[in-house]
C-alpha cells in the first residue's frame, strides 16, 4: 500500500513514521546514524560532460569534418591561404559551441548556491545551530523571517508564517502556512499550506517544522536531478545541417570520380584533372556555410539584444523561427507582475477604478477627482485602505507608474497606489489621522485593524472635504477616534452589524449580506483578489482608559477592493501576431485556475473556459496528455513535473515549443523545451543557467519580436544555402558538360577555386542581413521536420545550376564560333562569375521583384557585388593577375557579351516572380 503523504498526515503520524520526539527532536548518535545512512544535505552533480569531451563533439561533426579534409587537401593543392582560412573557421566555430555547451553545463552549479549554510535545529531539548548539510529526517528545525529554508519539512508550529514560494510554484505573493492536515490526493506544492520546502524564505512569522526530505530527495533534489536528466535536443538548423553535410560529402566524392574519369579518358594529364577534380570537390562544399550561420546567429543575437531577448546559445537564434507553440508563465510575462485595484465596490456602486479615477500628478495642478466627491464612499474606501496598511509609498524609479513605487507586501501596495492614483497619499493621510494602535493581520482571524486620531479641526484636502462633512453629520457627538479594518470579506462580515450607503449608517440585514456576498463570489470568479474594508467610530475613553479592549465588532461595512495583476497592454497585440503567424500561445501557470483563466481571456489565448489543474494533469501519463493537449490553452496549479509532461506531450506531436519561467522550479522544462526563455527581471540564476533565451523586460511581447527575428535569420541562412548551392551547382555542369560541347577543360583549378571565393564570400555574408521580407509574421512556421532542400530549394538548384552552366557554355562557344580563340575560356570564367552577381541580386526574395525590394534595401549586398565585379576585372586586365589565372584581356564587344550572357540568370529569376504575383493578383480577384 503506497503511502500517504506528508501533507496528509497528524502531527502524531509524521513523529511516528520519523521516530521522532516532537519535543526534544533527534539524539546526537541518532542524528548521525541518519546522517550516514541517507548522505548529507546537499545537492548532487552527476552525468556532467567534461570539457574535452565537448570539445571532441564540436570537433567532430559531419560539417567539420568535411571542412577539415578540404584544408588537407588544399594543403596538397598548394592553396595554403584557402586551407588556413577553413581551419580559422574550424577553430571559431569550435571555440563558440564549447563556451556556449560548458556554459549550460553550469546549471547545476547555480542550483547548489541555494544551500543555506548554517541552520537552527532542536537536538535532545537543546537549540543549536550546525551546518545544512548535517540535516537529516527527523530533525526539528526553527524558522524565523529571513531564513532561506533548508529542507522539505512538516510544520508542526506556525505563528503567522508566511513563505515566499516562487522559485518552486511560480506565485510570487508569500503563502500562508498552517499545521493541519490536509486532505486531498496530488495535491500540488502551492497549495500544501502545511510544509515548506528547501529554497524557499520565510518573509513573515515564526515556525517549527520536522524534515521529512533532505538532498536529492527535496522538492528541489527533484528538481535537480530532472536538469540533469534532461536531454538537450539538437536544434532544426543543426539537423538540417546534418542532412545537407552528408549529402554534400556524397556528390563531392561523385563529382570526383566523375570529373577526373572523364578528364582521363578525354586525353587530360592525370595530374592536371586530379587537381581540377580536387578543386570541383572542394567548390561543391560551401565551406564558408559555418561561418555564415555562425555570423548570421550572431548579428542575429546583437538585433535581439536591442529588442531586451539576450540570446544564451547561438542556436536558439534559428530554433525561434520554427516555433509552434509559446507555453508562458503569467506573472509578469503576460500580466505587469504587480497587483492593481480595477473595481471598488460598495453598497449599490460598482466603480471600474482604472477607467475613472484621474491619476495623481501634483504638478499638473488637476482639479479634484470628480468620483471622490461624488461618492464619499469611494474616498472612505480609499483611505481606509491606505491608513489600514504596512505598505509605504515611495518616489518610483526609473520606469515606475505615475511617479510612486510601493514597497512592501504586492496586495497592500496595490491598495496604497490606488489612493494614490486618487489623489490621497498615504504620508498626508497619515499626518491627518495618525496611527495609535494596531492588530495585525493573522490566519485565523483574516483581517487587520488600526486605531487613528482624528482632528476635525484640520482642514481637511479637497478630495476628502465632502466625506468630512458626511462624517461629522453621522454623529451627535464628534469622535475622537476612527477604527479601520480590512480582509476577508466573509471574515468582515461576521463582525459588521451596519453597512454604509449613499452616505448613511443602515443596518446589514439579509438582503445587504446577500449583496454583499453575491459580489464578492463574482469579483472571485472573475480572478480578482477580492479584500473589504470596514470601520467605526471610537469615543475619547480609548486613549485615557483601556486602548486594548478596542475590539473588532460592531463594524459598518463600506465595500470591497477588487484587484488583480493586469495584462500587460503590448501583449494582447503581440499574442494576435502570434496566432496570425500560427504559433499557439499556452499558458502555464502555479496560479489559481480562476485567475488564470481571466487573463487568458482578456489576451484572446483562451476562447472557450478550459483549464486543466495541476491535480488532473497527475492523473494523465504523457501519451493521454497527448490526445488533449492540442484543445487546452491554460494550466494552472501546475508542479515542474506537469511542466515537463506537457512540454513532452507537446514534441510528441511535432511542436516545436518555447517555455518561459523564472523559477528553479522552470528549469527542468527550460532544458526540454526546444528554446527554453528565462526572466531576465524576476528569474533565478538556475533558470537562466538552464535557459537559451533570457528576457530583459519579462515580456511577452519580447518573445513574438524574437520569434519575428528567428524567421529572418532562418529565411536569410537559407537564401545564402541557395545562392550558394546554385552557384556551385553553376560550376560543376560547366565542368561536366564543357567536354559534350567540345571544350576540354573550361576551367583550370584556380579559376574554379577563385570563383568559390569572390562569389561566396561577401556577397553570401551580405545575404544574411537581408531585411524581413513583408509577410514574415503572417505565414505559418515552418515545418522543423522539413528537409534542407524543401518548398522548391532542390529544383531551384538543379535549375538555376544548369541555366548558369549553359549560359556560361554558351558565352565560350560564341567566342569560340566567332573567331576568338583565345578568349573563350576567360569569356566562360567572367560570364560565370558575374550571373553569381546576378542570382544573389535576384535570390533576396522567393516572391519579391527586386524592383519592389528596391536595390539600396540591402546596401551590403550591392556593395559586394560592385567590388566583386571590380575584382574580376581586376583579375582580367591586371597582368600580373592574368598570369596566374592564365586570363586574357576581352575586348569591349566581349565583355558586353559575357554581361548579356550573364544578366539571363537574373532576368529569367525575376520574370518568374512576376509570373507568380500576376497569378496571385488573379485569383484574389477571382474570389
Amino acid at each position: 500500500m503506497e503511502e500517504k503523504p506528508w501533507y496528509e498526515l497528524s502531527l502524531l503520524e509524521v513523529s511516528e513514521r520519523l521516530k521522532t520526539n516532537l519535543q526534544n527532536g533527534l539524539s546526537r548518535e541518532e542524528a548521525q546514524r541518519r546522517l550516514n545512512e541517507v548522505g548529507p544535505n546537499e545537492l548532487i552533480e552527476r552525468g556532467l560532460k567534461s570539457p574535452w569531451r565537448i570539445l571532441w563533439e564540436q570537433l567532430t561533426g559531419i560539417m567539420v569534418i568535411i571542412l577539415i579534409i578540404s584544408a588537407i587537401i588544399s594543403v596538397f593543392l598548394h592553396e595554403y591561404t584557402d586551407a588556413l582560412v577553413i581551419l580559422v573557421i574550424v577553430v571559431l566555430n569550435a571555440i563558440l559551441g564549447f563556451s556556449q555547451e560548458y556554459q549550460a553545463e553550469k546549471a547545476m552549479a547555480a542550483l547548489k548556491k541555494m544551500a543555506v549554510p548554517k541552520v537552527k535545529v532542536r537536538r535532545e531539548g537543546h537549540l543549536i545551530e550546525i551546518s545544512a548539510r548535517e540535516l537529516v529526517p527527523g530533525d526539528l528545525i526553527q524558522l524565523e523571517a529571513g531564513d532561506a529554508v533548508p529542507a522539505d519539512a512538516r510544520l508542526i508550529e506556525a505563528v503567522n508564517l508566511r513563505v515566499q514560494e516562487a522559485v518552486l510554484t511560480g506565485e510570487s505573493e508569500p503563502v500562508e502556512k498552517h499545521t493541519e492536515p490536509i486532505s486531498a490526493e496530488h495535491l500540488p506544492v502551492a497549495d500544501q499550506r502545511n510544509m515548506v520546502f528547501m529554497g524557499t524564505v520565510v518573509t513573515y512569522g515564526r515556525g517549527m517544522a520536522i524534515v521529512v526530505s533532505t538532498g536529492m530527495r527535496t522538492e528541489l533534489g527533484k528538481i535537480a536531478d530532472m536538469i540533469q536528466s534532461v536531454g538537450q535536443e539538437p536544434t532544426p538548423l543543426q539537423k538540417r545541417l546534418e542532412q545537407l553535410g552528408r549529402g554534400l560529402a556524397v556528390a563531392a566524392l561523385g563529382i570526383v570520380a566523375i570529373v577526373f574519369a572523364l578528364g582521363v579518358l578525354r586525353g587530360e594529364s592525370v595530374r592536371v584533372m586530379f587537381q581540377t577534380a580536387i578543386s570541383m570537390a572542394v567548390a561543391a562544399v560551401p565551406e564558408g556555410l559555418p561561418a555564415v550561420v555562425t555570423i548570421a546567429l550572431a548579428l542575429g543575437a546583437q538585433r535581439m539584444l536591442k529588442r531586451n531577448a539576450l540570446i544564451r546559445k547561438l542556436p536558439a537564434v534559428e530554433t525561434l523561427g520554427s516555433v509552434t507553440v509559446i507555453c508562458s508563465d503569467k506573472t509578469g510575462t503576460l500580466t505587469e507582475n504587480r497587483m492593481t485595484v480595477t473595481v471598488i465596490d460598495v453598497a449599490g456602486h460598482r466603480v471600474d477604478f482604472q477607467e475613472e479615477v484621474d491619476y495623481y500628478q501634483p504638478q499638473s495642478g488637476l482639479a479634484v477627482p470628480p468620483l471622490l466627491t461624488a461618492r464619499s464612499s469611494v474616498a472612505l474606501m480609499l483611505m481606509g485602505g491606505a491608513l489600514c496598511n504596512d505598505a509605504t509609498l515611495e518616489p518610483a524609479e526609473e520606469g515606475g507608474r505615475h511617479g510612486f513605487a510601493a514597497v512592501g507586501d504586492p496586495t497592500e501596495g496595490a491598495l496604497v497606489i490606488a489612493a494614490a492614483q486618487a489623489g490621497l497619499l498615504k504620508q498626508n493621510l497619515e499626518t491627518l489621522l495618525p496611527r495609535v494602535q494596531e492588530w495585525p493581520f493573522d490566519s485565523e482571524r483574516k483581517r487587520m485593524s488600526t486605531l487613528h486620531r482624528v482632528d476635525w479641526q484640520k482642514e481637511w484636502p479637497p478630495e476628502l472635504s465632502t466625506l468630512k462633512e458626511h462624517l461629522i453629520h453621522l454623529w451627535e457627538t464628534p469622535v475622537n477616534y476612527l477604527m479601520f479594518t480590512k480582509g476577508a470579506v466573509d471574515s468582515l462580515l461576521e463582525v459588521c452589524d451596519r453597512v454604509w450607503v449613499d452616505q448613511q449608517i443602515k443596518p446589514l440585514d439579509a438582503g445587504w449580506r446577500e449583496r454583499i456576498v453575491r459580489a464578492n463570489d463574482m469579483m472571485a470568479q472573475s480572478g480578482m483578489r477580492v479584500l473589504g474594508v470596514a470601520f467605526r467610530p471610537v469615543g475619547e475613553e480609548v486613549e485615557k482608559d483601556h486602548p486594548d479592549e478596542v475590539g473588532e465588532s460592531q463594524l459598518i461595512f463600506v465595500g470591497m477592493f477588487g484587484m488583480i495583476d493586469p495584462a500587460r497592454p503590448e501583449v494582447f497585440q503581440a499574442v494576435q501576431v502570434a496566432k496570425t503567424a500560427g504559433i499557439r500561445p499556452v499558458m502555464i501557470t502555479g496560479d489559481h485556475p480562476l485567475t488564470a483563466l481571466h487573463i487568458a481571456r482578456t489576451l484572446r489565448i483562451a476562447e472557450d473556459g478550459r483549464v486543466m489543474t495541476g491535480q488532473e494533469l497527475a492523473r494523465l501519463s504523457v501519451a493521454e496528455l497527448e490526445q488533449q493537449v492540442e484543445e487546452i490553452p491554460v494550466f494552472a496549479r501546475v508542479s515542474p513535473e506537469h511542466k515537463l509532461k506537457i512540454v513532452e506531450a507537446l514534441q510528441n506531436r511535432g511542436h516545436i515549443v518555447a517555455m518561459t519561467g523564472d523559477g528553479v522550479n522552470d528549469a527542468p522544462a527550460l532544458k526540454k523545451a526546444d528554446i527554453g526563455v528565462a526572466m531576465g527581471i524576476t528569474g533565478t540564476d538556475v533558470s537562466k543557467e538552464a535557459a537559451d533565451m533570457v528576457l530583459l523586460d519579462d515580456n511577452f511581447a519580447t518573445i513574438v519580436a524574437a520569434v519575428e527575428e528567428g524567421r529572418r535569420i532562418y529565411d536569410n541562412i537559407r537564401k545564402f544555402i541557395k545562392y550558394t548551392l546554385t552557384s556551385n551547382a553553376g560550376e560543376i555542369w560547366v565542368m561536366l558538360l564543357g567536354p559534350f560541347a567540345g571544350l576540354s577543360l573550361p576551367l583550370t583549378p584556380l579559376q574554379i577555386l577563385w570563383i568559390n571565393l569572390v562569389t561566396d564570400g561577401l556577397p553570401g555574408l551580405a545575404l544574411t542581413v537581408e531585411p524581413a521580407e513583408r509577410d514574415i509574421m503572417r505565414r505559418k512556421p515552418f515545418s522543423p521536420k522539413e528537409n534542407i532542400f524543401g518548398r522548391g530549394l532542390a529544383l531551384s538548384v538543379l535549375l538555376i545550376g544548369i541555366e548558369m552552366g549553359l549560359t556560361s557554355l554558351l558565352a565560350g562557344l560564341w567566342a569560340l564560333y566567332t573567331g576568338r580563340t583565345e578568349t573563350w575560356q576567360t569569356m566562360i570564367f567572367t560570364t560565370l562569375t558575374l550571373a553569381q552577381m546576378g542570382n544573389a541580386l535576384a535570390i533576396r526574395s522567393d516572391r519579391e521583384p527586386l524592383v519592389r525590394l528596391g536595390l539600396f534595401s540591402n546596401p551590403l549586398l550591392l556593395a559586394s557585388v560592385l567590388l566583386t565585379f571590380v575584382l574580376q576585372m581586376a583579375v582580367i586586365y591586371v597582368p600580373f593577375l592574368q598570369a596566374i589565372f592564365r586570363t586574357q584581356p576581352l575586348p569591349l564587344v566581349d565583355l558586353l557579351v559575357s554581361l548579356a550572357f550573364s544578366s539571363i540568370v537574373f532576368l529569367s529569376i525575376e520574370a518568374v516572380k512576376w509570373v507568380r504575383l500576376w497569378r496571385a493578383k488573379a485569383a484574389n480577384s477571382a474570389v
